[in-house]
């Protein structure tokens, strides 16, 4: 007995002197670098426009009216600024479709430095709109934007994926959500009238998005690919030893490298899967459909909606117009927060829980909101209520939803799939986020309070499907992932001929093949 639990501590002390170990300074560093000038200025982006609304309407109203003599038609204001605000959903879209063809080129690394021309560029055209007198800079500057938050949110988490060990994948893979959190409170701070957010400073508010993406474009160069390219689509072994060296702080990584060939062996005669060829394979049906469902849930949650009630629920609280900037950045603080705790506990708790805990909790106080705000002129305490509601349900969603369905694209789906996943993702993920913008304010004109009851009912759905369908991916290789799914995938059996196909058979992992090399599954086609 005593031997046994003298065992236990051991394996304990390992596991634990392993997940020391797997943090190494270059692994941190390339997650920082990468998500500063990825994810960051996607959740900047889209806090940035807030502050300074009314000064650049009025900037489009004086352009209109030096070029045709007379005011703008505030119909043709309200359309101009919901493009301007819209169009940088449609640049995701464009941005996430171009990244197979991109990235099967470049790369993880070298896609998110070309990336940064994208950012610098749209920067310099939304700072420069107000001096030249354009506002149609600025409506392109917005689109480009999204071209880079398209390719961002899709390479990003693919690099972060492919280049940390399994033990921390989680933990690494919320990176890109602390970071978009971090860019919103960043574009919620530098919106106050005390720093850029003023009728003479606000271009220099898309001015500062030159900055993260400067920085990544000196940095980066420094660090490896991910290994896992250089492995499958250069057939580099010997750089990928070496980048995984780099990013482990070791020299034995064989283990890591043993872990990319028996995956490889599922997939020596296989090429890059297309979009349309990973919709129709049974051996992933599942998976997609589960990336599907939380892609739509992340966007159509209502996170969005509660943005629009903010002001006026702390208006309705007595608190003063002044000082509504202030309470709202600590919004911004509380989505920060949230995101860190969440990557400080999803490799303890995994990514299952925090999921169906955060859409369940979202569901349960979007129920409360509805009715706080339905009575909130019946008593005085309760707009205070409706103030508690909306930091919870923000601090739920960013506490799992805001960060998961990244990490979980990446995890279900092997190599040669990845790409066609993300973009799949992607896809639904901008659309999703474009028909929310769309949608929103005829649901809310038409509902009022209760329309919260409708995001009540997604989260509640999507906690729902996550209970019934989703594995625990927490620590599991891709092998193992597929066999979780490979019950529900099997319902009609896929030719067995299919070596993407997971094999329900298989209760062991396969034993090393000493004959396997990397020329071998070179000369197997393997891309």
């Amino acid at each position: 007995m005593e031997c046994s639990e003298k065992d236990s501590a051991d394996s304990k002390d390992s596991d634990l002197a392993r997940k020391k170990l797997d943090w190494s300074c270059l692994l941190i560093v390339a997650s920082l670098v990468g998500a500063f000038g990825s994810s960051f200025l996607y959740g900047y982006n889209l806090s940035v426009v807030n502050a300074p609304t009314q000064y650049i309407k009025s900037f489009y109203n004086e352009s209109w009216e030096r070029r045709h003599g007379h005011p703008i038609d505030p119909d043709t204001l309200t359309l101009l600024w919901s493009v301007t605000v819209s169009i940088f959903a449609i640049g995701g879209l464009v941005g996430t479709l171009m990244v197979k063809l991109i990235g099967k080129v470049l790369g993880r690394k070298y896609t998110l430095l070309v990336n940064n021309g994208f950012a610098i560029s749209a920067a310099l055209l939304m700072a420069c709109s107000l001096q030249a007198g354009a506002f149609e800079m600025l409506i392109v500057g917005r689109f480009i934007m999204g071209v880079d938050g398209g390719i961002a949110l899709s390479v990003l988490p693919m690099y972060l994926n492919e280049i940390s060990p399994k033990e921390i994948r989680g933990s690494l893979g919320q990176v890109t959500a602390i970071f978009i959190c971090i860019g919103v409170f960043a574009g919620q701070m530098l919106g106050l009238p005390e720093l850029l957010g003023k009728e003479s400073t606000w271009p220099y508010l898309f001015g500062v998005i030159a900055v993260p993406a400067l920085v990544q474009l000196v940095s980066l160069p420094f660090l490896p690919e991910s290994p896992r390219y250089l492995l499958f689509e250069k057939h580099d072994q010997a750089g990928a030893e070496k980048a995984f060296q780099t990013f482990l702080g070791k020299e034995d990584v064989s283990r890591e490298v043993e872990e990319v060939l028996m995956e490889s062996r599922v997939q020596r005669n296989i090429q890059l899967v297309s979009v349309l060829e990973l919709l129709r394979s049974p051996s992933v049906r599942w998976q997609v459909i589960t990336v599907v469902v939380t892609m739509a849930c992340y966007q159509l949650c209502g996170l969005n909606a509660i943005w629009f009630y903010t002001n006026s629920i702390f208006e309705k609280a007595g608190i003063p117009p002044e000082k509504i900037p202030y309470l709202t950045l600590s919004t911004g603080g509380i989505e920060t927060l949230a995101a860190i705790f969440s990557g400080l506990v999803i490799e303890r708790l995994g990514r299952r829980p925090l999921l169906m805990g955060g859409f369940g909790l979202m569901a349960l106080f979007f129920g409360i909101l509805t009715i706080t705000l339905t009575l909130q002129d019946h008593a005085p305490g309760i707009p205070y209520l409706s103030i508690i509601c909306i930091l919870v349900i923000i601090a739920s969603f960013c506490s799992g939803p805001g960060g998961i369905p990244f990490i979980l694209t990446g995890e279900f789906f092997q190599q040669s799939q990845r790409p066609a996943a993300f973009i799949i993702a992607g896809t639904v993920n901008w659309l999703s986020n474009f028909a929310v913008g769309l949608l929103f304010p005829f649901i809310q004109k038409s509902l009022d309070t209760y329309c919260f009851l409708v995001f009540a009912a997604i989260c509640l759905a999507g906690a729902v499907y996550f209970y019934f369908v989703l594995p625990e991916t927490k620590n599991k290789t891709h092998e193992e992932i597929s066999q979780a799914f490979a019950k529900r995938n099997k319902t009609h059996p896929p030719d067995n001929t299919d070596p993407a196909a997971p094999d329900t058979k298989v209760t062991r992992r396969p034993e090393p093949d000493p004959t396997f090399t990397q020329d071998n599954y070179a000369k197997n086609g393997v891309v």
